[in-house]
C-alpha cells in the first residue's frame, strides 16, 4: 500500500509454504504437476512473479491435475461440462442453463469467517476482522494443504475492467471449482492472450486461491475468506458460495479499494456502484453510477437505466479532461432473483425465461420439468420441487414451524451482461463513460425522501457516508437495522477515516472542471405507507418509479428542472414530477402521493443525524467536514420544526427555484 512504504512486511504466505525459492523451482513445480500440453499453454504468461504465485499454489494445493483456462469455446465447454459430472451443477430444461446449490448453511457471505491478513502495525477497518500473518499462515497450511489431491486445478487469467483502462486490474484465478470457474467465464473478462501486456501495464496483479474441498456441512466452521492487502492475494478455502468463493468479485474489489485510497492520489475510485445511462430529451444520454447494499435494489435501479453497463461494481477516475470516467470491472450480473418479474425486469425476465442466455441458477426451486421457480416471480408457483433445503412442498416448514420459502431470499442468477437488450458496448471503452450523477440508496422505511440532492460535494460525500439499510440475505447471520457507508463498508480494508478523505478529495478535486462537477444524490425505494400514516407496510410507489427518480435527476443534471431548497438538499417539484410520470412510465401522480413522499419528517432525520455522528465519533481519524456537515443539517433542520412544525410539506420548506 502507498502509505505503508519502509515498512516491513511478513511472507507471502503461498510463496513461502509452496517454498517457491528460484524461478528454477518454480519451473520444476509446474512441470511436475502439468502435463506437456498444460505446461504449454502456460509459457504465454512469462512474467515471472505470476509464475511463482501459480506454482506456490500448486505446491501448497497439490492437486491431481491441472487445467489452463485459455477462455476459447472449447475451455468453456471443458469446465461446463466438469461442473456437471463433478455434480456442482445440473442441467434444467432451457438449454445453457444450469443450477447450483450451495450448503444450506451457507447461502451468503461468511462475514464471521473473513479476515484481512495483516501486519502488527497495519490499520484495518473497525468494520472488518483482521488476521496476524502467522495465524494466517497457519491457518491456511492446516486447511490448504493438499486440499486439492485428486481434483482439477483450473487456473483462469481475468481483467476486471475493459482492457487498457487506467483502472483496470488484472486478476489470476485458481480454483478447484468448475462453478467457480464457470462464474468467473461469464462475470469477468477471460485475457488468457493479453494477460501478459496488461500486467506490464498495471504493474500489479491480484492472486485468487480458493478450494472447496470436500464440501461438507460439517466443514463450514472451519471455512474462511482470507485477504492479504499487501502481497493482494486471496484464500479461500471449505466454502462454495459464490460471495465466498469467486474472489475476482468482492475480494478483489476490496484490494481495488484499498489501490484506489492509498495509491490514487485523490484522482481514483473503486465503489460498490451500478453504472447506468439514463435518456434525455433529444438524443441525449447521460451516465449515471449509484451505490446500494445488497438486496436493495441495485439492479433493479441499473436495469431501469436505457443503456445498462452494470449492475454492482464500478471503478472510476479523473480524466485529463476534467471529467469523470467510469467502468464495470465485470461483464456479468450476479443477480438477486427475489422478486425478480416481468413487470419490475422485463429483458431480465426475458432472458432467465427464453432460450438464448447462458444462466446459472443458485439456491432456486426447479420443479419436477426441470424449470426454476423463485419468490416473487409473478408466476404460478408449483407444488412441490428441489430448493435449498432439498425437498420442498406447499406449506413445508422448519424445524421451528416456520415456512420455508421456495427460493432463498439470496438465491441467484449467473449471466453475461451482453445478453440483456438495453446493455451498452460503452461498457468496453477503456476510456469509461463521463458520469455525471451518482446515487446512494439503503433500505429505509420511514425517514428519507425517494429522491433528493446535496447541496455540493461535501454534502454528497456525507449522504453517502450515512446510508442506512435493513440487513439482507446477503449476510450469513446478520439481522436488523445498520448503517451501511457509502454500500462499500463490507470492503473497505483500511480505515474508514482514510477512505473518507479519499471520498472528500476525489469529488472536491480542483482537477473536475467545472462542466462536469457531479450531481450527489440521495434515493430510496422502501417508503412505507405506515411511515407515512398508513396502516400498511406496503411501499408508497412502485419498483418502476425509480424511472421517474432518474430522469428527473437527469434533468437536473443539465438545469432543466427546479428545486426546492431544504437543510438535507435540494427536493423536486411536484409540476416536474408530474410531467415526468406522465411522459416516462404513463402514469397519474397525484399531490397527496407526492406531499406523502417528499414531506420532510424531521424528527426521523435528527435522529438519524445523531446515530451517524455519535457512530462516527468512535472512528479514529474521521475528517472534520463529516461533522460540520451534519451539524449544520441537523442545527436548520432544528430551527425549521421551529417555524414549521415536526412534519414539513415540500411548498413549505425553505424556497423553490
Amino acid at each position: 500500500m502507498g502509505k505503508d512504504a519502509g515498512r516491513e512486511h511478513g511472507a507471502d504466505i503461498v510463496i513461502k509454504l509452496g517454498k517457491i525459492e528460484s524461478r528454477n523451482g518454480t519451473e520444476d513445480i509446474l512441470r511436475q504437476y502439468m502435463d506437456k500440453e498444460q505446461y504449454g499453454r502456460l509459457e504465454r504468461v512469462t512474467q515471472i512473479d505470476v509464475r511463482r504465485k501459480i506454482a506456490g499454489a500448486v505446491a501448497l494445493c497439490r492437486p491431481g491435475n491441472i487445467f489452463v483456462n485459455r477462455g476459447t469455446e472449447d475451455d468453456r465447454e471443458f469446465i461446463r461440462e466438469l461442473a456437471i459430472r463433478k455434480g456442482e451443477e445440473s442441467c434444467l430444461a432451457v438449454k445453457n442453463h444450469t443450477i447450483h446449490y450451495d450448503l444450506p448453511q451457507e447461502q451468503g457471505r461468511i462475514v464471521d469467517r473473513t479476515y484481512y491478513i495483516a501486519d502488527e502495525w497495519e490499520d484495518v477497518s473497525t468494520l472488518a476482522k483482521r488476521m496476524n500473518r502467522e495465524t494466517a499462515l497457519q491457518e491456511v497450511q492446516e486447511n490448504l494443504a493438499g486440499i486439492m489431491q485428486g481434483m482439477t486445478m483450473i487456473i483462469g487469467f481475468y481483467l476486471r475492467g475493459p482492457a487498457g483502462a487506467p483502472v483496470t486490474n488484472p486478476a489470476v484465478e485458481i480454483t478447484s471449482s468448475a462453478y467457480v470457474a464457470h462464474s468467473a467465464d461469464i462475470l469477468y473478462r477471460n485475457a488468457y492472450d493479453l494477460f501478459e501486456a496488461e500486467v506490464a501495464r498495471a504493474g500489479h496483479f491480484f492472486t485468487n486461491i480458493h478450494s472447496e474441498g470436500k464440501n461438507r456441512p460439517e466443514d463450514l466452521p472451519h471455512a474462511r475468506v482470507l485477504m492479504d492487502r499487501h502481497y493482494r492475494t486471496t484464500y479461500s478455502f471449505k466454502c462454495t458460495y459464490a460471495g465466498n468463493t469467486l474472489l475476482l468479485k468482492k475480494g478483489n474489489h476490496r484490494f481495488a479499494v484499498d489501490k484506489a485510497v492509498y495509491e490514487g492520489h485523490g484522482r481514483e475510485l473503486a465503489e460498490h456502484m451500478f453504472i447506468t445511462g439514463i435518456n434525455g430529451p433529444n438524443g441525449r444520454v447521460t451516465w449515471c453510477a449509484g451505490a446500494a447494499p445488497s438486496g436493495c435494489g441495485k439492479t433493479t435501479t441499473a436495469m431501469a437505466g436505457s443503456h445498462f453497463i452494470g449492475d454492482d461494481l464500478a471503478q472510476m477516475w479523473i480524466a485529463e479532461d476534467g471529467s469523470i470516467r467510469s467502468v464495470n470491472p465485470e461483464c456479468g450480473i450476479f443477480g438477486i432473483v427475489e422478486d425478480v418479474n416481468r413487470e419490475g425486469d422485463p429483458m431480465l425476465m426475458e432472458n432467465l425465461r427464453q432460450p438464448g442466455a447462458e444462466v446459472i441458477w443458485s439456491n432456486v426451486l426447479v420443479d419436477e420439468n426441470r424449470v426454476p421457480h423463485w419468490t416473487g416471480n409473478g408466476e404460478e408457483m408449483p407444488e412441490k420441487g428441489i430448493n435449498f433445503q432439498g425437498a420442498w412442498h406447499k406449506d413445508l416448514c422448519d424445524h421451528s414451524g416456520k415456512p420455508v420459502p421456495i427460493s432463498h431470499p439470496n438465491a441467484r442468477c449467473t449471466i453475461s451482461s451482453s445478453m440483456l437488450k438495453n446493455y451498452s458496448a460503452e461498457a468496453e471503452n477503456p476510456q469509461g463513460v463521463l458520469t455525471r450523477i451518482f446515487t446512494y440508496s439503503g433500505r429505509d422505511s420511514d425517514t428519507m425522501p425517494p429522491v433528493w440532492v446535496a447541496e455540493n460535494s461535501d454534502h454528497g460525500v456525507v449522504l453517502g457516508a450515512c446510508i442506512v439499510s435493513a440487513a439482507t440475505a446477503t449476510e450469513v447471520g446478520v439481522s436488523g437495522v445498520k448503517r451501511a457507508p457509502w454500500a462499500n463498508a463490507p470492503f473497505i480494508p483500511g480505515s474508514l477515516g482514510d477512505y473518507m478523505d479519499a471520498q472528500f478529495k476525489f469529488f472536491g478535486s480542483p482537477n473536475i472542471a467545472p462542466e462536469y462537477r457531479p450531481v450527489m444524490a440521495g434515493l430510496n425505494y422502501f417508503l412505507t405507507h405506515r411511515a407515512r400514516g398508513g396502516d400498511s407496510d406496503r411501499l408508497l410507489g412502485e419498483k418502476r418509479d425509480v424511472k421517474v427518480w432518474l430522469a428527473w435527476l437527469e434533468r437536473f443534471a443539465h438545469g432543466e428542472v427546479g428545486k426546492i431548497e431544504t437543510p438535507i438538499g435540494y427536493l423536486p417539484l411536484y409540476d416536474d414530477l408530474q410531467g415526468l410520470f406522465r411522459s416516462i412510465i404513463d402514469k397519474d401522480y397525484p399531490r397527496d402521493l407526492y406531499e406523502k413522499q417528499f414531506s420532510l419528517y424531521i424528527d426521523n432525520i435528527v435522529d438519524r443525524i445523531d446515530m451517524q455522528m455519535e457512530a462516527y465519533s468512535k472512528e479514529k481519524a474521521i475528517p472534520e467536514m463529516l461533522f460540520t456537515v451534519l451539524s449544520s443539517q441537523k442545527a436548520r433542520l432544528l430551527k425549521l420544526k421551529k417555524e414549521a412544525g415536526s412534519v414539513v410539506i415540500p411548498f413549505k420548506t425553505i424556497g423553490s427555484h
